[in-house]
């Protein structure tokens, strides 16, 4: 299992031009920065995630405030206020849509790149054992 050369583009590579002797704390270094890589991007996805439902029911309250100036100003009647709260509905139903896809990608890669971690911990471990 496994190589028993390290590849000129892998993380390891970096960590290993001043020793070719592979130890703990170069693996340790290695996961560190292949970890970092894996999740690159995860925040952003779980910002959106988080904060587009907010920003639809934000559009939402506008939208309402917006009418009921309008019924206010004019006297309008119904027509008004169904034109209203469809515009309102439209901006919360973008906010969740937006938000169950970056939800839905951000659980996605987090479980890809925990699988690559582990991965990883087990290709460390599998040559920390093939040293002793």
């Amino acid at each position: 299992m496994g190589s028993s050369t390290v590849s000129n583009n892998s993380f390891l590579n970096n960590f290993l031009k001043s020793s070719s002797n592979v130890t703990k704390e170069i693996l340790a270094l290695g996961m560190l920065a292949a970890t970092k890589d894996a999740t690159k991007g995860l925040t952003v996805l779980s910002v959106f995630a988080s904060t587009t439902p907010f920003i639809g029911l934000f559009g939402t309250v506008v939208s309402i405030l917006d009418t009921f100036t309008h019924i206010g100003q004019s006297g309008s009647g119904m027509s008004t206020i169904a034109v209203g709260v469809s515009d309102a509905l439209i901006a919360t139903a973008a906010g969740i849509f937006v938000a169950i896809f970056s939800y839905t990608y951000h659980q996605i890669l987090k479980r890809k790149s925990y699988e690559l971690i582990n991965f990883l911990e087990m290709q460390g471990d599998a040559i920390q054992a093939r040293k002793v």
